[in-house]
């Protein structure tokens, strides 16, 4: 009784955890936006621009302001995180998580400079025009999202025990929600030191790691893809997403002539690095044509009677999942009233997900695989397979529409409209 109960309350926490991901990731679209009409095939010199001058300066800026935020990742979480996670968050949550980060950026970065070698080291390194090297306090953190993610948890659980701490009169001014960023502080600073000298043989195993994803794609992506939906009903799907996406791999790629460091998948698409899109590309086909294709087959399985309010459902979540790439709506209906679903569901997407990457197709996302993501970044410069992945999509409605409506009518499954009715008997 006593290892059930453990295991509830940890399986909790990580859902609240999974849950505060979702803030930060939700300011991707602006950033995704911005930066994307900012690009010199859109508003830029390629673009626009090249016919109406005037929008060169205003391609600049928007791309400038994209650029910061997803230059800005870590801290982001940080403070996303720290709101999302704490219960009754307010202002000095945030505070101190901005507090937190700032302490735990700079530590971290001077130790990893003082060592003088390695992955980490190198990416913290300025050398100037006369030789000398010195600590380059505007890199990117090499901890990436995952050090604004454990700041962020810091703060939120140090902002539950003390924001209603009670000091001594002479130290009141200090307690309460003023000595949560005082105490992140602190926390943060140990935490600097921790990652400081630990990171080094971290980031290099990430390094490698990376490494070993880019050079088997097919076979990465597709476990991915599997274990991404399958992580669906948990809600813990963001944990992998952070990491193909903000941390593994590395690249080093230009973007209207701007050389930058990234990290991740999603940000080495639109840094403009061409390979990147791989962890992404294969939702497309699944998340604009599959489950539609499989909410028909849900609404039609349905008794004809009741067709009608099923059918409403099942194709407004379709659509939503077409349009904006949101499938929760539509995976939920059938996630636990039918999981043989859910688990032809997973590894469609996980197949998915590798074809795309084996045939070389490539496209990415702010937020997710809907129609939106997939019109603004088409013609990206870096996007291949347009087609390929249109057909794909094409093949996967008529798939997962044959699939769905074979398997609910030969296994009876109970799906939206098919629950067995209650019979009363007269009395």
């Amino acid at each position: 009784m006593g290892d059930g109960s453990a295991w509830s309350s940890a399986f909790a926490v990580l859902q609240r955890i999974g849950r505060s991901l979702m803030m930060p990731i939700a300011v991707l679209p602006a950033a995704g936006l911005l930066f994307r009409f900012g690009q010199d095939d859109l508003l830029g010199a390629d673009g626009l621009g090249g016919v109406l001058p005037w929008l060169l300066p205003v391609a600049a800026v928007l791309a400038a302001a994209g650029g910061a935020l997803f230059e800005n990742l870590p801290v982001l979480f940080a403070i996303g995180v720290a709101i999302g996670f704490a219960r009754k968050a307010d202002g000095s949550t945030a505070l101190a998580a901005l507090v937190g980060y700032l302490v735990f950026d700079r530590v971290t970065k001077t130790l990893f400079f003082d060592a003088g070698e390695g992955a980490v080291y190198e990416k913290v390194l300025l050398v100037l025009q006369d030789g000398t090297r010195t600590l380059n306090v505007g890199a990117q953190n090499p901890t990436g999202v995952l050090g604004g993610i454990v700041i962020g948890l810091t703060a939120a659980a140090l902002w539950q025990r003390l924001y209603r701490v009670k000091l001594p009169s002479w130290l009141a001014f200090f307690g309460g929600r003023r000595s949560v960023p005082i105490v992140t502080a602190v926390a943060a600073l140990v935490l600097g030191v921790g990652f400081g000298l630990l990171w080094r043989p971290v980031g290099d195993w990430l390094t490698g790691v990376g490494d070993w994803l880019s050079a088997h794609g097919t076979a990465g992506t597709g476990i991915y893809g599997v274990a991404n939906r399958l992580l669906i009903p948990l809600g813990l799907h963001h944990f992998l997403n952070t990491i193909v996406w903000f941390t593994l791999p590395e690249c080093r790629a230009g973007v209207n002539g701007a050389i930058r460091d990234a990290t991740g998948d999603l940000n080495c698409y639109f840094a403009g690095e061409q390979g990147a899109g791989i962890f992404m590309t294969g939702f497309f086909p699944v998340m604009m044509f599959g489950l539609l294709g499989a909410a028909i087959a849900l609404w039609r399985a349905a008794p004809p009677d009741r067709r009608g309010p099923v059918g409403g459902i099942m194709l407004s979540a379709g659509l939503t999942s077409f349009i904006t790439g949101i499938t929760e709506p539509l995976e939920f209906a059938f996630i636990f009233v039918a999981p043989v679903l859910f688990a032809v569901h997973a590894v469609l997407t996980g197949l998915s997900m590798a074809l795309m990457a084996e045939l070389g197709a490539r496209l990415g996302f702010t937020f997710s695989g809907g129609a939106i993501d997939l019109l603004l970044n088409a013609g990206k410069s870096n996007t291949h397979g347009m087609g390929l992945i249109l057909a794909f999509g094409v093949a996967y409605f008529l798939i997962y529409y044959a699939l769905f409506a074979i398997l609910i009518r030969a296994l009876n499954l109970p799906t939206p409209g098919r629950e067995p009715t209650e019979v009363t008997g007269a009395t």
